[in-house]
């Protein structure tokens, strides 16, 4: 499902504008972005927890060439679906 897709279900379910439902899903990314960006986490209940995971530094080696290379430690996001999503996709 593409993000225009989810704008016109969104927008059919809540009887509510395209442009509505346009700046509600934006202003939902841009509120789990801000947060994440902060380190916090955001539970949805039902759905699932974003979050971030913190990489640790380490060596990795480039499968062509066979050259070893440093990874610098970072920061990424992360995703657990909840139960009732894990149950009804099942």
């Amino acid at each position: 499902m593409t993000k225009a897709e989810l704008i016109e279900k969104i927008a059919a379910k809540a009887k509510i504008s395209k442009r509505a439902a346009n700046i509600a899903l934006n202003t939902f990314v841009e509120s789990v972005t801000g947060a994440l960006k902060r380190g916090d986490r955001v539970a949805l209940v039902g759905f699932g927890t974003f979050s971030v995971a913190k990489r640790k530094a380490r060596t990795a080696r480039n499968p062509r060439t066979g050259e070893t290379i440093q990874v610098p430690a970072k920061r990424a996001p992360k995703f657990k679906a909840g139960r009732e999503l894990k149950k009804a996709v099942k």
